[in-house]
């Protein structure tokens, strides 16, 4: 009696340590699938911030150029100022040149008019001597022509002097109003450059600035990355941490499932023909394959149907032990009632579908053995008849990890 207590608690417990470690191996195996999902997700987001990066610095690039080429104008323009103003400043020394002249014209003019209104006012004040009285007073013909000649030379160049001295003033004038007009035209042509480079200055610092805030937004884009790309490689090392957990849990279910001694196959309910297949399957119903991974019509199916005469209502089996992974009611849609198992001796999983509504015996997280009914034949779903829709999924289990149920069932 002793013996057999010990036996069956010793059963218990390696059934227990099964469980647990099957349930780490599906639990671990979607952790590890939804990681790198994350790292796809990750990787997406890298490839944007790069192209947007591509851009910012392609933007960067060109403004930088514009900028050049302002600065490449300022400095034209910096150096007609600079010429103007020097135009400007000879000028200004010309036309105070001429201003000098003039008033040394001018002071002149004035003195030379009041030594001749002098000497008029003195001859006319003495009352004994004038130009007629040395005419008059001559002493004959020659004499007479003489003081003539000496008469009109004085008083001539007395008016030569005066006209000579006002021409040389008016041509001073002249010059300088040129002076003052060249200066007009110089002072406005530096005032429109130097109005022009001030819009330049005003466009290079706005660039400038624009640069700036590309150059923070680049910055940013690649500190994105930066953090992404450690994400990534924190996934990667939580990734082989799950799969070398995976794999001890693995090896330590087929240790204890060895030391077990026991035949998992036999009858419990199962299909009562059929024997096992290379990767250890028994067939799921009591029936045939009636639909093949292909339809009639040739597409894509994905899948076996197990639709014999009388098969609703017939209990579904799982095909080896494994882990529930789903267990749903999808109404109407696609599969109806349907379940997923995982299956950690050989990694695959199985689904099962359009179950009658109510059938479903098991659920998610729940451990079954082989030959365990987990459901029965209907017809839910996207269904035309009562059937099994059996599918078998390589690792990760996803819809387009579907394989040819035939390879894993016995023949």
């Amino acid at each position: 009696m002793k013996n057999i207590c010990k036996t069956i608690i010793g059963m218990l417990v390696i059934i227990i340590l099964i469980t647990y470690s099957n349930i780490a191996i599906a639990v671990s195996q979607t952790d590890i699938n939804n990681q790198q999902n994350q790292k796809e997700q990750n990787n997406e987001k890298i490839n944007e911030i790069k192209d947007k990066e591509e851009e910012v610095k392609e933007l960067k690039d060109k403004t930088q150029s514009e900028v050049e080429k302002l600065n490449s104008q300022i400095t034209e323009y910096q150096g007609q100022i600079s010429q103007l103003e020097g135009q400007i400043n000879e000028a200004n020394t010309k036309i105070k040149e001429a201003e000098d002249k003039i008033a040394k014209a001018e002071e002149n003019y004035k003195e030379q008019q009041d030594m001749l209104e002098q000497r008029m006012v003195a001859v006319y004040e003495s009352g004994e001597t004038s130009y007629l009285d040395v005419l008059l007073s001559s002493e004959g013909i020659t004499d007479f022509i003489s003081n003539y000649y000496l008469v009109s030379e004085v008083t001539q160049y007395d008016l030569d002097l005066l006209e000579g001295i006002q021409k040389q003033k008016e041509e001073i004038e002249v010059a300088k109003q040129e002076l003052e007009t060249s200066k007009q035209s110089l002072t406005s042509a530096k005032a429109e450059k130097e109005g022009i480079s001030s819009r330049l200055k005003t466009a290079k610092a706005e660039k400038d600035k624009y640069i700036s805030e590309l150059s923070a937004e680049e910055k940013k884009l690649q500190e994105q990355i930066k953090q992404l790309q450690e994400d990534n490689v924190a996934i990667d090392k939580k990734i082989q941490k799950m799969q070398a957990q995976i794999e001890e849990a693995r090896k330590k279910a087929e240790e204890e499932e060895k030391n077990k001694g026991q035949n998992n196959t036999q009858n419990n309910g199962k299909p009562s023909s059929g024997g096992t297949s290379s990767v250890g399957f028994i067939k799921p119903v009591n029936s045939y394959v009636t639909t093949g991974m292909y339809y009639s019509t040739g597409s894509y199916h994905g899948a076996v149907d197990f639709g014999t005469e009388g098969i609703n209502g017939s209990p579904i089996f799982a095909v080896a032990d494994g882990i529930v992974v789903t267990s749903e009611n999808l109404g109407n849609r696609s599969y109806g009632n349907y379940i997923i198992i995982y299956h950690p001796s050989c990694n695959l999983y199985t689904l099962y579908a359009h179950g009658q509504n109510g059938s479903r015996l098991v659920s998610a997280g729940q451990t079954v053995k082989q030959g365990q009914q987990i459901m029965s034949v209907g017809s839910t779903g996207n269904s035309s008849g009562p059937h099994l829709h059996f599918e078998v999924r390589t690792s990760p289990g996803y819809y387009s990890n579907r394989v040819n149920p035939n390879n894993y069932l016995p023949k």
